[in-house]
């Protein structure tokens, strides 16, 4: 028996090795995103900047694992067993729940997942005490107390966090305004020795403060003299700073840096090391167990040692630190993470990973009236004086920053900030919220969600924050769940949930690495937006260009023979592929179209106005390539699904050199986009019209036979007949996107092909 617990608590050390990956994982986007938003450094010094954060904050850390032991739970109340079934639902739970998050992109609370996976086990095991013992009582099992401080740390984050963002930031951009370098003789002094200061005096209080290395003398000695110790580093730091200033130094690159440092330890020592709380927990609850249970069985040992402070040994805080550090190096979802908090508040126009939704687009509706509003009651001279503040073309940004050094400096240290007040005062704020929101805040003062963009935005940020109450109650109901069926099923549900998890974390790896390959990140358009050189931006747009309308040729071709076979082969599953995949690529070319005119906005602008109706009759024509594919598919999918009989031999035999045909010039057509080369491109349109001449014939002589078509065969010919219709459609949609593609590519478009095009 002891040797089955013993091998629960290695795998529960197991779990946490995956635990601090995954958890690492989402939280670099809380002390990253800012550094490397505004590309501060190269990302290989960000990350050791903040390797150097987390590993000191781990090996500093001592007691706050005790939430494991007896944060939510009263331990005296629960058995061994049940304590070991609590312990290992969580592990499964929040090693699959993060992970999910994390490949999807989307930063959570690591502190909140665990709490409420906490709260989930021990709440269903109470339930069931009670009702066997009517002399015990909820508060009796476990502290409430604690499941009401952590929902009220959502909504205060949030709001607090969201509206400090925006204040100081707009005062922060008044003071420097875009142009930051012209502003800064003495106010960089000032701004960089409080910055400094709230960030050193944060590392004290939130990443040392409770470390088993100060002792309690001197922490004593720190927290009586508070004032002394703020006023002294904010002259000093004001002064250094002032001196780096002149000495041609970026105060604000230091800033950053330190801040991103900061909030490393701060992160590492406070939330990421809770993850080594639980089988730590575990494996204190195994070593009583075997030392004083004196022959009790493992339903009646009570774990009133739980009640006790956590004593990590050193080995465990070290290991753990050196497996974040790891984590947060090669992590790919790390990168994931810290890329959506850094799109949420990018600066310019770029690729949205959201779409837009109905609360949003109320929200711009009212902020827009409110800003119409505020136009007419402030005077004109005022107004003109703030939008030179924020003249957006004066921005100075890192080649390919989504925003500058003064709002990633605003960040970082109003984050810091924010959290040592909720400390001292006792707020329950989460450092997961402040962090994110705090950026979003700063972003819409900045005036980086415009009209156009401004609805995407919203909408990315009320689905972070749908998150995280997500991540509250499903981690609550599917850790209880697991508690409850490893309660009662023991060993052998214990060892399923095991396997589950493995097989979980290796599947979810194993797609989220096809899904990388498979969508690779667009470097042409990153490039094309990085870049101020617009010649530069005309040559990458048009090779992005060219890739679309070759992409789409050659998925039209592809998808036009699976659909005709699984029509004439009576393939239901390829006809569901087939228009299942149009719906996609649909999104997709939506995306493609967005990222293709904001480089069009980018190139000389007569340019623009000459190659606008090129790129837009080649979009349309992609479009219309899917709805012709749509309306071909949606009557055959029909037709086979309700298994009505099959097309005439005759038909198959007339029309298969038609396709074949139709694939061959479509062919054609992607090569000469692809290798930019239209030298056949005149003879491959006069092949198109011959063929759509092919066409008409047969649909001629179809409309004749279907004069003689028997009932049985009739809805066959009908399906057939569309199939035609929609063929010759087809040619003329890929002549227009070959002839757009020519002229969208050339120097120079003849007047007369112009018109040519046009009108034909």
């Amino acid at each position: 028996m002891e040797t089955v617990y013993l091998g629960i608590v290695i795998f529960l050390f197991m779990l946490a090795v995956f635990d601090l990956l995954v958890g690492v994982s989402n939280d670099a986007v809380n002390f990253m995103n800012s550094a490397v938003g505004a590309k501060v450094a190269k990302f290989r010094t960000i990350i050791i900047v903040a390797a150097a954060g987390v590993f000191l904050g781990a090996i500093m850390s001592n007691g706050m694992m005790d939430i494991a032991r007896h944060g939510i739970f009263q331990p005296s109340n629960f058995s061994f067993y049940e304590i070991m079934c609590i312990l290992l639902a969580v592990m499964v739970t929040d090693v699959v729940l993060l992970d999910v998050f994390n490949t999807l992109g989307l930063p959570t609370s690591t502190t909140v997942s665990m709490v409420f996976e906490l709260l989930g086990g021990t709440f269903i095991l109470a339930i069931l005490r009670i009702a066997s013992d009517s002399s015990l009582s909820l508060g009796d099992m476990m502290n409430t107390e604690k499941a009401f401080s952590v929902i009220m740390a959502i909504f205060l984050s949030v709001a607090i966090a969201f509206v400090a963002g925006t204040i100081v930031q707009y005062i922060s951009r008044l003071i420097f305004s875009f142009n930051y370098k012209k502003h800064l003789s003495w106010t960089i002094g000032i701004f960089g020795g409080i910055s400094t200061t709230a960030l050193a005096y944060f590392i004290l209080i939130q990443g040392l403060n409770s470390s088993p290395y100060i002792s309690a003398d001197t922490l004593a000695w720190i927290n009586s003299h508070n004032t002394i110790l703020i006023l002294g580093c904010f002259v000093f730091f004001t002064c250094l700073m002032q001196i780096l200033h002149w000495c041609k130094v970026n105060v604000f690159r230091i800033i950053v840096l330190l801040g991103t440092f900061s909030l490393a330890l701060a992160f590492a020592g406070n939330d990421l090391v809770n993850f080594i709380g639980v089988p730590l927990a575990g494996y204190s609850s195994y070593m009583d167990y075997v030392a004083n249970s004196n022959g009790a069985g493992i339903h009646d040992f009570m774990m009133s040692s739980l009640m006790s402070s956590a004593k990590t040994p050193m080995i465990f805080l070290f290991l753990s630190g050196l497996v974040m550090v790891y984590a947060l190096a090669t992590s790919k979802k790390a990168q994931n993470v810290i890329k959506t908090s850094v799109d949420l508040s990018r600066q310019e126009e770029g690729d949205e990973m959201f779409g837009s939704s109905a609360i949003a687009r109320t929200l711009v509706r009212r902020a827009t009236a409110f800003n119409d509003f505020l136009i007419k009651v402030i005077p004109e001279s005022v107004r003109k004086w703030i939008n030179n503040r924020f003249n957006k073309d004066d921005a100075i940004l890192e080649n390919g920053a989504a925003f500058d050094l003064v709002r990633a400096s605003v960040n970082l240290v109003l984050s810091g900030l924010l959290i040592i007040i909720g400390t001292t005062m006792q707020l329950p704020l989460s450092t997961t919220y402040v962090t994110f929101i705090v950026a979003m805040g700063t972003s819409l003062s900045d005036r980086a969600w415009g009209r156009e963009s401004a609805v995407y935005r919203i909408t990315g940020m009320f689905s972070v924050i749908g998150g995280w109450f997500i991540t509250a109650f499903v981690a609550f109901f599917i850790c209880a769940i697991v508690t409850l069926i490893m309660f009662y099923t023991s060993f052998v549900g214990m060892f399923i949930f095991i396997c589950v998890a493995v097989f979980l974390l290796v599947r979810s790896n194993i797609k989220f690495s096809e899904k990388q390959k498979a969508e690779k990140q667009d470097d042409i358009f990153k490039r094309m937006m990085s870049t101020k050189d617009k010649n530069e931006v005309l040559t990458l747009l048009r090779q992005h260009v060219r890739e679309t309308l070759a992409e789409y040729i050659d998925y039209t071709e592809k998808t036009y023979m699976q659909v005709t076979d699984g029509f004439i082969n009576e393939d239901l599953k390829s006809l569901k592929k087939g228009l299942n995949s149009s719906e996609e690529k649909r999104k997709m070319l939506k995306k493609r179209r967005r990222k293709e005119i904001l480089g069009l906005r980018r190139i000389p602008i007569a340019i623009a106005i000459e190659k606008n109706t090129w790129f837009h009759l080649g979009s349309n024509s992609c479009e219309q390539m899917l709805y012709c594919l749509k309306r071909i598919c949606e009557p055959c999918k029909e037709h086979v699904d309700n298994n009505f009989n099959p097309l005439s031999k005759d038909c198959v035999t007339s029309f298969l050199p038609i396709r074949e045909e139709l694939c061959k010039l479509m062919e054609s057509t992607r090569t000469d986009i692809e290798n930019n080369n239209y030298a056949d491109a005149d003879d491959i349109l006069v092949k198109g019209d011959a063929l759509k001449n092919k066409i008409s014939a047969l649909r001629k002589v179809q409309m004749n036979s279907l004069q003689e078509t028997d009932n049985a065969g009739l809805k066959a010919s009908l399906v057939y007949l569309n199939i035609l219709q929609e063929t010759q459609e087809l040619v003329s949609i890929w002549r227009h996107l070959l002839r757009a593609s020519r002229f969208f590519q050339a120097d120079y478009v003849p007047q007369e092909a112009q018109i040519l095009s046009l009108t034909e």
